[in-house]
C-alpha cells in the first residue's frame, strides 16, 4: 500500500518503537521561519503559496527537471506553480522531497494519493479546501510543536518572538554578517546596541549588548554558516591592529580576524549556556546568473570540499574545555564524517548534529545514525531540526523519526542491542535531548 503506517519501518521492533515516539512534542532548534507570520497567525492562499513561495528544495528540484523559471519565482499563479511541481514529482523516486511530499500531504490533509500531473488538480483543489480552515498556529499545533528557534541576525529587533498559543518561539543569534566587516553593517550594529563601533573593544562592548539582548528574549542557541573553518586565529593585539584597518585586509589577514572573534563569541555563548551550531562545508550562490535573478537562498547552493580535519581540530583547541560552549557539529560533505564524529569524543561539550541539507535523505540519515553509534555517541544526538523556511516541514520529523526507530529496531532484532533500552534511546533522541538543551 502506498505510503502506508509502516512507511520505512521494516521490523516489528521499529514499529513498536515509532508508535512510542511518533506523537511526541516537536522541538525545532533550528529554522528559518517567519516568526512575524507566526505572531500575526498567517494564512495561506492555497497550498501553492504554502509549498512554493519559498521552499528552494522544491525550486531546485523543478529546475533539474527543466521547469521555465517563471513557474518557479516568475510571475505564474501559485495554481500554475504547484500543477508543474506535481508534475516532476514523479522523476523524484528516492529523493527526501518525494517522501517530505507525501508525509505532508497525509499529514496535514489527509491525502493518500500519489501527487503527479494526472493528480494534481484534484488533490490542489482537496487540500485548499482543508487549508480554508487553518492557520500558521493551527498547523503547527497539529504538528505537535513546541518550541521554534528562528535564524536572526545580531542586529534584528526580536520584536515578534515570543510564546504563541504554548509555542515558544525564539531567536537564534547568527552573526554570518558580521565577518564581511562592512562599514554599514557595523554602523547598524553600533546603532541598535547603542555603541559607536571604532575600535575592535567597541565591536566586542556592541556584541556582547546584543547577546544579552538576545538572550533576554529567550535565546538558547547562535549559529555559524560557514565553508570551512579559519586556517588561521590574530591574537588579541593583533585582532585590534587587524579591525583597525578592516577596509584593506588581505584575505589571509580577515580569516585571522575572523578566528579571533569565532573564539571570543564562543566564550561568550558559554558564559550564557547559549548552544552554538557550527555548519560547515558549503559553497553558496554559485550560479551567479541564477543569483543575480533569483538573489541568496535560491537553491544554487552546494556541498564543498570535506572540511580540513586539521582546522576544526586548530578551532577546537583554542577553547579550553570549561570554556567552550555546548557545541554542535554539522558537515554538508560527509565523506570523512568519521572523523567529525571522532572530534566529538576528544572535546567536552561537543557533539554530532543531524543529517544536515542535501544528507537529509533516507540514506543521508541512515548513514549518520550509524556512524555517529559507531565513532561517537548516539544516545545523546539531538535528533531532527527541520532548517526549513516553510512551515508544512515538520512532516520531516515523523519521516527522521520512522528511520531512526526502524535503524533500533534492527539492531534489537538481531540481537545486537538491549531491547530494554531502546524506547528510552529513541525518545531521548527525538525529545528529550532536544528539551534539556532549551530548557
Amino acid at each position: 500500500m502506498f505510503f502506508d503506517k509502516d512507511l520505512l519501518i521494516y521490523n516489528e521492533t521499529g514499529k513498536k518503537l515509532y508508535e512510542k515516539v511518533k506523537d511526541l512534542p516537536i522541538i525545532d532548534y533550528h529554522c528559518h521561519l517567519d516568526q512575524k507570520m507566526i505572531e500575526a497567525d498567517s494564512t495561506f492562499s492555497d497550498i501553492g503559496e504554502l509549498w512554493l513561495a519559498g521552499d528552494h528544495y522544491k525550486w531546485r528540484a523543478m529546475r533539474l527537471n527543466g521547469v521555465d523559471e517563471y513557474y518557479i519565482t516568475g510571475g505564474a499563479s501559485y495554481r500554475e506553480k504547484f500543477i508543474k511541481y506535481a508534475e516532476i514529482v514523479p522523476n523524484l523516486i528516492g529523493n527526501a522531497l518525494y517522501y517530505w511530499t507525501h508525509i505532508e500531504l497525509k499529514q496535514i490533509f489527509g491525502i493518500d494519493k500519489p501527487l503527479n500531473g494526472d493528480t494534481a488538480a484534484e488533490i490542489y483543489d482537496a487540500a485548499n479546501e482543508k487549508l480554508k480552515g487553518m492557520t500558521v498556529r493551527s498547523m503547527l499545533r497539529d504538528f505537535g510543536v513546541s518550541f521554534i528557534a528562528t535564524t536572526d541576525d545580531p542586529v534584528d529587533d526580536l520584536l515578534h518572538h515570543g510564546v504563541y498559543d504554548g509555542i515558544n518561539v525564539t531567536p537564534t543569534f547568527r552573526p554570518d554578517k558580521l565577518f564581511m566587516f562592512e562599514e554599514s553593517y557595523l554602523e547598524k550594529l553600533g546603532e541598535v546596541s547603542g555603541v559607536k563601533i571604532d575600535t575592535l573593544d567597541d565591536l566586542l562592548t556592541a556584541l556582547s549588548a546584543r547577546l544579552d539582548y538576545f538572550v533576554s528574549k529567550g535565546c538558547r542557541m547562535a549559529d555559524h554558516g560557514m565553508d570551512t573553518f579559519p586556517a588561521d586565529y590574530a591574537r588579541e593585539g593583533e585582532a585590534r591592529e587587524l579591525f583597525a584597518k578592516r577596509l584593506t585586509l588581505t584575505v589571509e589577514e580577515r580569516e585571522a580576524l575572523k578566528g579571533y572573534l569565532l573564539i571570543w563569541l564562543s566564550k561568550e555563548y558559554a558564559k550564557r549556556g547559549i548552544t552554538v551550531q557550527l555548519h560547515i562545508a558549503v559553497t553558496r550562490n554559485v550560479n551567479p546568473d541564477a543569483f543575480a535573478l533569483c538573489g541568496a537562498d535560491s537553491g544554487f547552493d552546494v556541498i564543498s570540499e570535506a572540511p580540513s580535519v586539521h582546522n576544526v581540530l586548530n578551532f577546537f583547541s583554542r577553547i579550553s574545555d570549561s570554556e567552550r560552549p555546548s557545541t554542535v557539529l554539522y558537515t554538508l560533505n560527509d565523506s570523512n564524517l568519521a572523523s567529525m564524529a571522532c572530534i566529538s569524543g576528544a572535546y567536552r561539550n561537543v557533539r554530532m548534529g543531524a543529517a544536515w541539507w542535501f544528507n537529509d535523505t533516507v540514506e543521508g540519515i541512515r548513514r549518520n545514525l550509524k556512524i555517529i553509534s559507531e565513532y561517537s555517541s548516539l544516545g545523546n544526538n539531538l535528533g531532527m531540526l527541520t532548517d526549513s523556511r516553510s512551515f508544512s516541514s515538520y512532516g520531516r520529523f515523523d519521516f527522521f523519526r520512522r528511520i531512526l526507530c526502524n535503524y533500533v529496531g534492527d539492531l534489537v532484532e538481531k540481537g545486537e542491542y538491549d531491547a530494554g533500552s531502546a524506547e528510552a534511546l529513541v525518545e531521548n533522541i527525538c525529545y528529550n535531548n532536544a528539551k534539556r538543551m532549551v530548557e
